[in-house]
């Protein structure tokens, strides 16, 4: 769920127009099936006890609240009643890049193609070499150009979302004996993912919730104009190509309006406008965020695996990353257990009721 983390007093620059994160106030409604209604009441409680004000409803208070939706099916529902909502990400993105360079980073654009690196081997307690490595330099390829730039560097963070385990394997991790640490890989791959804009003039419009089917599929308002946003993620078996960024409309058909306009038939009517698809980066060891250190690199620092929720844990994962390179341990927020070492031990650790 997103609601406003940044003040204007962490993002202003001096002489600069202060920005508008363009926030939409609107609750988060989710609907839940008989068969997991009892996983909505332990987030709810979980919720309460944090102080998110959200609230129970039955399916008789949500057609009472929202009377366009059908409740058919529908055993229980989760409504946020404050500081929540969503705000325009492209807009977050330059604001926290514009911040940074003001006060100091300077930004290049490029792509890594590989890294120097010194070699230490160490021998386990089983008698087994270890070999740690760590950074000495990145090797970038400038834009449209065949020059190539090092950049020495005492800290690396990778942060290249869905691209961030290739990243990983330039440095050997996940290549190296399959029953070793150097051969188990960061769990993080692209995953293409679909949004269409729907434009519905007798739709709900400032009555409409973040709506979230316990099918997968969502809506929201978008502006005022009788425009929506709309989707749901394919099934495991269906993950579409990711070579490519391009938009099968053919999906929207016969996976996502069928199901949008049985939840709400007042989106039987309705057209697309526009579409665009972009990448998860998917971690598809238990789809939570990867922050800290690598065992066997000892200077490339990971924000990456976040599954399609990486803005709205932007601001609190940036902070921790800069604590554990300046303190060398988390300060404000305990985030040890989005650790490696979950990985290395094989725990996942699952949230369940994500959209």
């Amino acid at each position: 769920r997103c609601f406003p983390v940044c003040r204007q007093d962490h993002l202003s620059v001096v002489n600069e127009d202060p920005i508008d994160l363009q926030f939409n106030h609107s609750g988060y409604l989710f609907l839940a099936s008989e068969a997991v209604a009892h996983i909505m009441e332990e987030n709810y409680n979980t919720q309460r006890f944090a102080g998110a004000k959200v609230s129970l409803m039955s399916p008789t208070q949500v057609k009472e609240r929202f009377p366009w939706i059908n409740t058919e099916n529908v055993a229980l529902a989760s409504y946020g009643l404050e500081n929540e909502g969503w705000f325009d990400p492209w807009t977050l993105l330059n604001a926290f890049k514009r911040k940074a360079i003001s006060m100091g980073v300077i930004q290049c654009c490029g792509e890594v193609t590989g890294f120097s690196h010194t070699t230490n081997v160490l021998i386990n307690p089983d008698g087994e070499e270890v070999h740690l490595k760590r950074i000495k330099s990145v090797k970038v390829q400038m834009p449209n150009s065949m020059e190539f730039q090092p950049v020495e560097c005492a800290i690396v963070v990778n942060a290249a979302g869905a691209f961030s385990g290739k990243l990983a394997e330039m440095l050997g991790i996940g290549l190296g004996p399959k029953d070793s640490m150097a051969g188990l890989p960061v769990p993080v791959e692209p995953r293409k993912r679909y949004v269409y804009v729907v434009h519905c003039p007798n739709g709900p419009g400032l009555d409409t919730p973040f709506l979230i089917d316990y099918s997968g599929v969502y809506i929201r308002r978008e502006g005022l104009g009788g425009n929506y946003i709309t989707g749901v993620s394919p099934e495991e078996t269906e993950e579409p190509d990711t070579s490519n960024l391009e938009v099968d409309h053919q999906f929207f058909e016969d996976k996502v309006w069928p199901k949008l306009a049985n939840r709400a038939p007042v989106f039987e009517n309705l057209k697309v406008t526009s579409a665009w698809a972009g990448f998860y980066d998917y971690n598809t060891f238990d789809q939570n965020g990867i922050i800290g250190n690598h065992p066997l690199i000892t200077n490339m620092y990971f924000a990456t695996g976040f599954s399609g929720h990486g803005l709205q844990h932007s601001p609190a994962v940036g902070r921790g990353v800069a604590e554990l390179i300046l303190d060398g341990e988390f300060k404000i927020l305990d985030l040890s257990n989005f650790s490696f070492r979950r990985i290395l031990v094989q725990e996942p650790m699952l949230e369940r009721n994500i959209v």
